[in-house]
């Protein structure tokens, strides 16, 4: 038992110096005299708290960009960095969002608020435009300021109807797929995805009691391979 609090010590802190660098990398880029008019204009975006990007604003910035909606938050977030497949975005002065790579938002660092949530074993997420049947998703969920770690939960995964979804003035066909979580807490997240690639354009995802984060991609990060 006690080796495993220490594991779990361990990667608690791992992940708080995690979210402290993002934050130290947001205060640099935000005082960077050398940035351009594009970028400074995009910082400006992320410290209202009701924005909606222009695609005139999106095509004029080189960073990814996704808008985000939660209880407490309206911004138009900015790629900061990518590690081993892990982003980092920027969504105020004082909040860092993480994705993966399939588009699931997975952590929430602000003040007085951290909440993470992983999924255990297989992700269904990784093969969207494969999934026919409904699937289980085994999740877990560390919320802080209640200090409830480890909290266990099971979503049930269903792919739906192809939907059309406006983003920027453009309409795109996209496949919903439905995810009604119970177990430790109850949920219902919803996911907007390519019929042909997977990949998630807009998603309703409940990281938490209350905490429920709409987002919708703008200038897809796409890794360099692709």
């Amino acid at each position: 038992m006690m080796c495993m609090d220490v594991l779990r010590a361990r990667s608690n802190l791992r992940r708080t110096l995690q979210w402290m660098m993002a934050l130290s990398v947001l205060a640099t880029l935000a005082g960077c005299t050398t940035a351009s008019r594009a970028t400074s204009d995009s910082f400006r975006l992320l410290f209202k708290r009701q924005v909606a990007a222009t695609p005139e604003q999106v095509a004029a910035n080189r960073f990814p960009q996704a808008q985000l909606k939660a209880p407490d938050l309206s911004a138009v977030m900015v790629l900061g960095y990518v590690d081993a497949g892990r982003q980092s975005w920027y969504a105020g002065s004082n909040a860092v969002f993480q994705l993966d790579s399939t588009g699931l938002v997975t952590g929430v660092s602000s003040p007085g608020r951290q909440l993470q949530a992983r999924i255990i074993g297989a992700s269904p997420f990784v093969r969207l435009r494969e999934l026919n049947a409904s699937t289980t998703v085994q999740r877990e969920y560390d919320w802080i300021p209640s200090y409830r770690m480890g909290v266990q939960a099971t979503g049930t995964l269903t792919r739906g109807d192809i939907e059309s979804i406006s983003i920027l003035g453009k309409e795109r066909s996209l496949v919903r797929f439905d995810e009604r979580i119970e177990g430790g807490f109850r949920a219902h997240n919803i996911y907007w995805a390519d019929p042909v690639t997977g990949f998630i354009w807009k998603s309703r995802q409940q990281l938490g009691p209350f905490y429920t984060v709409e987002l919708v991609q703008l200038k897809p990060y796409r890794p360099a391979k692709d």
